[in-house]
């Protein structure tokens, strides 16, 4: 499970301490979720070494996601424009890949195999993810072995068990399912969400 979107360390260390596989802030100035790469290091600092965290860059330049991969405490570079599959391979195993919800999948998925995984969130050219906006759940193409496969747009707690259902991913990555206000997450919902899954672990596939 990946809790993305955190803007605070307090609640970065809540959905740990919840079950989170994985945290995200963003680094895309035009988000209302987005955050400084000081930010992006006090949040690195207070969950050092417990899980990964994912910086989310949209259309970034390739030396600004490797500064922020070398000095920012992250751990791994989710790219959710349009960038060229040649520069999301240069990344190889630090790379999450984000595919909108209305393209094919497989022909991505084929061409980045070293990659850690794929999102497939709502499709939206303009707003990049973080819509809060449900797409139409189908079954997803399975990535390389070892690869993971996350599902994202509009899930929340009630729906969240119906998502993974439908889609067969390895787990979901949720942003305004679990807020108060863009960027602060409600503990409740949070909570809410962790118990609705379980223990939070994703899937491991090979």
């Amino acid at each position: 499970m990946k809790i993305c979107g955190l803007t605070r360390a307090e609640d970065a260390e809540l959905a740990v301490a919840l079950g989170a596989d994985l945290l995200g802030v963003v680094l895309w100035p035009a988000s209302p979720r987005a955050v400084s790469l000081d930010r992006v290091r006090e949040i690195a600092a207070a969950v050092a070494g417990r899980v990964p965290l994912v910086g989310v860059f949209v259309d970034a330049r390739p030396e600004e996601v490797m500064a922020a991969l070398e000095t920012g405490g992250l751990d791994l570079a989710q790219l959710h424009g349009s960038e060229p599959v040649a520069w999301t391979a240069a990344l190889g195993g630090r790379a999450i890949r984000a595919l909108r919800s209305d393209a094919e999948h497989a022909a991505t998925m084929a061409a980045l195999p070293a990659a850690w995984g794929f999102v497939v969130d709502t499709g939206d050219a303009r707003r990049h993810g973080g819509t809060g906006e449900r797409w139409a759940w189908r079954r997803l193409p399975r990535p390389g072995p070892g690869q993971r496969l996350l599902v994202a747009g509009g899930i929340r707690p009630g729906n969240v068990r119906a998502a993974l259902a439908a889609t067969g991913a390895d787990g979901i990555d949720v942003a305004s399912g679990v807020e108060a206000r863009p960027g602060v997450k409600d503990s409740g919902l949070l909570a809410q969400l962790f118990a609705e899954v379980g223990d939070g672990a994703m899937e491991e596939r090979a």
